[in-house]
């Protein structure tokens, strides 16, 4: 395994398949084949007491579902429904395939039953923040936010 040495600290980088990727005595991750346009993966953190599901780039996915099942935290990508219909046709297509819109990410929430779906990846376009929640609270009533850098949840 490559340790890739940058000022400031150390990193062991190296290439991971589905399943259990790291483990130690806090914490179990484990990753999980997402949809995207090349190999991508979420991943699931599971502590004695929390279990926090990442999506990573992804188009709609029964995966995150099974991974999430009434998790503490679900951190997933979304668009905006308002701003991808104002993208060109190619983009639209490429969105619509390899992302996940603010309605199929409620749907997706509502099945999974996060205690706290976390909004990351917004990809916005000319919408608004607040459009995008109300797109996502349209298809889901439970707790969700909209992440910012250094958020703390």
């Amino acid at each position: 395994m490559p340790i890739v040495v940058l000022k400031g600290g150390k990193f062991n980088a190296h290439e991971i398949k589905a399943g259990v990727v790291y483990k130690d005595e806090k914490v179990t991750v484990a990753a999980f084949a997402t949809k995207h346009a090349m190999e991508s993966y979420g991943y699931r953190f599971d502590t004695p007491d929390r279990r926090i599901v990442i999506s990573g780039d992804t188009g709609p996915d029964s995966h995150i579902e099974d991974q999430c099942r009434r998790c503490d935290v679900l951190v997933h990508e979304v668009y905006s429904e308002a701003g991808f219909k104002k993208r060109p046709p190619e983009w639209q297509a490429y969105h619509s395939r390899y992302h996940t819109s603010a309605p199929q990410l409620g749907a997706i929430a509502t099945r999974a039953q996060p205690a706290l779906l976390v909004l990351y990846h917004q990809l916005i376009w000319s919408s608004t923040e607040e459009d995008l929640l109300k797109e996502v609270q349209s298809a889901y009533n439970g707790k969700v936010v909209s992440a910012h850098d250094l958020d703390i949840f």
